[in-house]
């Protein structure tokens, strides 16, 4: 029976799994393909970026000590990714349990002679899954890419380093979105609650950028990862690793305490 709701629910996600992945592959290929014109008129480019300010040049991750890199570029796609693969994983954790109350399933997958612990521990797991997939397929193609537009060469290490933070971010919204499902079960809309949270985060994180306050980094999970730091140390930030860690176990644990406790209802 476990096995059988796995693999539902891997169908399931199958469709807009294939989707989300060549999105966020598109995405990518659409800036790396801009990286060759860059190069070639660096110094125009650096004086026109120059002519911005520096806070909006925070609050896109423009860093001109490398944007003119290979990997410094990356980063600035980057973050485009990072929001569409926020909105991939916000889906799939508010879709978790809302789902079965709007579908009017909920009440029959619960008669079944499994436990609603392992109900939901199925349900992650697909979800997981469907992220994983979607990683490991945009990881290759970056790093494809990124090879065929390289002017120099550059370190693989720190770009899969970068491109991780794809998956670290996607693993936050994923579990913000399980609390969601199980204290809400009643989302008419799932895009709709994941495209106002995943935006309301992206852009609290391009407050605190400008801000100067490295404190508000913690407000967004968006500037956890700063992919500047990376570059320099090949490394992550351990407190907002350690934060990152945890916000994720705490809200998977919560949402299994919640849904093992209250009453589900069908609409």
């Amino acid at each position: 029976m476990m096995m059988n709701i796995l693999l539902h629910e891997l169908r399931a996600y199958r469709k807009s799994t294939i989707i989300w992945t060549i999105s966020l592959i598109m995405v990518a290929a659409l800036f790396m393909s801009f990286y060759p014109s860059f190069t070639k008129d660096t110094e125009e480019f650096r004086e026109l970026l120059e002519g911005y300010p520096a806070t909006l040049r925070e609050a896109f991750g423009i860093n001109l000590e490398n944007f003119f890199s290979i990997l410094g570029f990356y980063c600035y796609g980057l973050s485009f990714v990072t929001l569409c693969g926020a909105i991939q994983a916000m889906n799939l954790g508010t879709g978790i349990i809302s789902k079965e109350v709007r579908e009017k399933t909920a009440d029959f997958l619960l008669t079944k002679p499994v436990t609603r612990t392992a109900i939901l521990t199925n349900k992650l797991l697909a979800a997981f899954i469907s992220i994983i997939v979607t990683n490991i397929f945009y990881i290759t193609a970056a790093i494809l890419l990124a090879y065929q537009v390289a002017t120099e060469d550059f370190d693989v290490g720190i770009f899969l380093l970068l491109s991780l933070t794809v998956l670290f971010i996607q693993l936050i919204f994923l579990g913000l979105g399980i609390i969601i499902s199980v204290i809400f079960q009643k989302i008419k809309s799932v895009l709709t609650v994941s495209l106002a949270t995943v935006f309301a985060f992206y852009f609290l994180g391009m407050f605190s950028s400008t801000s100067g306050d490295e404190a508000k980094r913690y407000l967004s999970p968006f500037k956890y990862f700063d992919t500047a730091y990376i570059m320099e140390h090949s490394n992550y930030e351990t407190p907002f690793l350690i934060t990152s860690a945890v916000f994720i176990i705490l809200t998977i644990g919560i949402s299994y305490f919640i849904y093992g406790k209250k009453d589900i209802h069908t609409v």
